[in-house]
């Protein structure tokens, strides 16, 4: 199946329009850096004007049949900040951001929650006012120009590594092939219990929108708006806002509606009555500093902050293994479930093997791509997408794990976010080996030839369920392929790229050493990817 990349199938004044847009807010977020605002601080207020403005927008749109005069008080509406100057303006601002953080359960109540005024000097608050937000018309030329403008202001944020802002941003092309594979449908509930800016949220229900949404009926399209098809998780108030607000732009769910993403630790409690038929995920890098988990095994690992988790097969303070676990747990019988992973959950013993071994018994485990490095924002990771199926347990005791594909994405794979950023055409051939919607049976192994003609393996092949269980601790963490840049001493790899490169393989060597020396009751601090 030929793949098309959304850049290349939007129409190029669209692409171009959405493009000015970004610069234009860039421009105005500079401006405010250099008054000491960072850049998620910039684009959290900027998501308050937004939204005042589109309400503006929407109360005065003859040709709208729905009464959005209730959403945001006269007092405090976009008409009443624009109509003000200087002092008083800020004034004001600072009285509606107070006010509207006081509608607790709906999208307007998630984006004002705790929300408090940074802009500090009135003629900058005048110049967003006046000369930015007032002058773009918001609603009117439809959602995904000014969502994608949103969310590529999101993405210029997500380099502002002072804040750590890179944590929560998936790369855009990594999602869209994720989603491709996975093919949402419009009998899907889909959701991320660590939905960050709600990047794969807003992915699934543009594909649902690209396939099927001229065939749904009118209930079905509602339903998006409701929280019963799609919804989030956030545990970071200010991540959970940029989440609310993209998602809206991106039209999905409504101002005055329920909130699709629910802000709180998403590890804190199991899933109760409501499971997800596709999860998509990236839980956040890094270990947990202040937990405590006790899971089946009666182990406990004490830090401050307790979870009891009887659903949990293992007790562990390893954060992305919890993750694994939370979303085994939440995808329903009969779902799916695509979760990016770093390495450590694919190699580490005890809790971790404990958790492997249930993923390939309970679990039909039929996938996993192996990423390079050099496409996320946090140093040094090294990281995988885990694909699986959860299935009613078997009368026979067998396991649900035939075969697991391994699709190796990494070895020769040389990226970097500026020089050499991931694109969604780089997967194709990923996307293209899985098969989406047709039977994992037909997947070929690819195999080449070897400069003596022998036939092995290329990046996509097959482990049977025994012969990575025999693995010592049922290791996943599997490698076939030699490096053809560590074999060709003229690679022609620049300089920048080869010494980038090592910098992150030592990252994360320190950070592979760090977990062991940990789990052999070491006193090593395990820091954050994204800390280093």
């Amino acid at each position: 199946m030929t793949e098309t990349t959304p850049d290349a199938a939007k129409p190029a004044k669209a692409a171009a329009q959405t493009n000015h847009l970004v610069a234009k807010l860039w421009n105005y977020c500079n401006v405010l850096r250099d008054n000491g605002m960072s850049t998620i601080e910039y684009v959290e207020q900027l998501s308050y004007l937004l939204f005042l403005k589109m309400v503006d927008e929407l109360q005065n749109d003859p040709w709208n049949p729905r009464d959005f005069s209730n959403i945001v008080p006269a007092e405090y509406n976009w008409a009443s900040l624009a109509r003000k100057r200087g002092p008083d303006l800020e004034a004001h601002y600072s009285a509606t951001l107070k006010a509207l953080g006081t509608h607790p359960n709906t999208t307007i109540g998630t984006i004002f929650d705790g929300a408090q005024n940074r802009i500090t000097k009135p003629a900058l608050l005048e110049k967003l006012v006046v000369e930015l937000i007032g002058k773009e018309d918001w609603t009117v030329t439809g959602t995904d120009l000014k969502g994608d403008a949103y969310e590529g202001l999101l993405n210029k944020g997500a380099s502002d590594t002072k804040t750590g802002a890179g944590q929560y941003f998936t790369p855009r092309a990594l999602i869209d092939a994720m989603v491709d594979v996975t093919r949402p449908g419009p009998d899907d509930t889909i959701t991320d219990p660590a939905c960050g800016t709600g990047g794969f949220l807003i992915a699934a229900y543009a594909y649902i929108n690209k396939h099927h949404i001229s065939t749904m009926p009118l209930d079905e399209r509602k339903a998006f708006d409701t929280g019963d098809k799609i919804w989030g998780n956030e545990l970071v108030p200010g991540t959970a806002r940029l989440a609310a607000m993209n998602m809206l732009l991106h039209g999905i769910g409504k101002s005055d509606g329920p909130s699709l993403i629910t802000v709180k630790d998403a590890l804190a409690e199991k899933p109760s009555g409501r499971h997800a038929s596709l999860v998509l995920a990236n839980p956040p890098f890094g270990r947990k500093s202040a937990i405590t988990v006790i899971g089946q095994d009666g182990d406990a690992e004490k830090e401050d902050t307790q979870y009891d988790r009887d659903d949990f097969t293992a007790t562990t303070t390893n954060k992305q293994l919890n993750f694994l676990q939370h979303i085994m747990s939440l995808t329903a019988i009969g779902g799916r479930a695509a979760v990016v992973l770093p390495d450590n959950v694919l190699f580490e013993g005890g809790a971790g093997e404990k958790v492997r071994r249930k993923l390939l018994t309970e679990f039909d485990l039929h996938t996993v791509l192996r990423l390079p490095t050099g496409i996320f924002y946090a140093g040094g990771v090294k990281a995988n997408v885990l694909f699986f199926d959860r299935k009613s347990p078997r009368a026979d005791g067998k396991p649900h794990t035939t075969d697991t594909w391994f699709y190796d994405f990494r070895t020769g794979q040389h990226f970097t976010l500026k020089q050499r950023p991931l694109t969604r055409a780089h997967l194709d051939d990923f996307v293209a080996a899985y098969k989406p919607g047709e039977p994992i049976a037909d997947r070929v192994e690819q195999k080449t030839e070897d400069a003596d003609g022998n036939a092995e393996f290329g990046p996509w092949r097959k482990f049977s369920y025994e012969e990575l269980t025999a693995r010592d601790k049922v290791n996943l963490d599997v490698t076939w392929l030699k490096d053809p840049a560590l074999e060709d001493a003229d690679s022609d790899l620049p300089p920048e790229v080869i010494a980038e490169e090592i910098v992150r393989d030592l990252q994360s060597a320190l950070n592979e050493f760090a977990a062991i020396a940990k789990a052999l009751g070491g006193e090593v601090e395990v820091p954050d990817e994204d800390e280093i």
